[in-house]
């Protein structure tokens, strides 16, 4: 396949799947609960934490989650008690339990009353044509207070040979346009031309039929070869065409 054959059949594809109906299946529906930026960002990084696995599992798992914070995360983030970190226990979603959970709520206090919000963290350390290094530096900020070690697997580092996957499909939520109903495109201080596709298993098994991927494992390395190509094809928003190569994989069985 020539390089303007791939282009308009992944832009066709793109066009397919960048669409409302998509949500009704997909975790991304759990922050479009939401109105207020906080609620929308909090709900999103949350959500995305627990996003692997059975999709059907996530949403319910997260749906769980938002109700244990009473359905409004920045207030419940920023005016917790003990006790109300305490009726978190229970949650569990695979590896990412209560214990996981009442940190990632008192970090994201943190983040908020000290750092400006999640937003400000990524914009101060971004790059011109990657936030793979803001990522890696939000994890530093993220884990400044007394944690279990354990906790630490569940925020990627790219600089460590990660694909994180799931904080590069909350930055896509929160930067990529939103004038087709999908992402939300309230994180103006970034661009979406600086974004990485989130590579999983579907995605990454797409890319290497279609060529735009040669390396066989899902790391960093992986990442990066991708952005280059998917940059070639579009370089000022290169991460649309993850909805194109999660459809053609989850929907269609390319």
């Amino acid at each position: 396949m020539t390089k303007t054959a791939l282009k308009t059949f992944l832009d066709e594809k793109v066009e397919q799947y960048n669409h409302p109906k998509f949500l009704e299946d997909d975790p991304l529906q759990i922050p479009h609960r939401f109105t207020k930026k906080e609620d929308i960002e909090i709900s999103g990084f949350l959500t995305a934490t627990i996003a692997w696995g059975n999709r059907k599992s996530i949403i319910n798992n997260a749906s769980r989650l938002m109700e244990l914070l009473d359905n409004t995360p920045y207030d419940f983030v920023l005016n917790h008690s003990e006790s109300d970190l305490n009726r978190l226990e229970p949650f569990v979603h695979r590896t990412f339990n209560g214990h996981d959970l009442q940190y990632f709520i008192k970090s994201l206090q943190n983040i908020y009353q000290n750092h400006n919000g999640l937003e400000a963290i990524f914009v101060q350390h971004q790059d011109t044509d990657s936030l793979q290094s803001a990522i890696s530096n939000f994890k530093k900020y993220f884990f400044e207070m007394p944690h279990e070690i354990r906790t630490m697997k569940h925020v990627s580092d790219p600089l460590k040979g990660s694909a994180a996957k799931r904080i590069n499909m909350f930055l896509r939520w929160m930067v990529r346009d939103k004038s087709t109903g999908v992402d939300f495109g309230i994180w103006r201080g970034l661009k979406p031309s600086q974004l990485s596709c989130p590579l999983d298993v579907h995605s990454g098994n797409v890319a290497r039929k279609l060529k735009l991927l040669k390396r066989k494992q899902n790391d960093a390395k992986a990442l990066a070869e991708l952005d280059k190509n998917l940059r070639k094809l579009d370089p000022m928003d290169p991460v649309k065409y993850d909805f194109a190569l999660f459809g053609l994989g989850v929907f269609e069985k390319f």
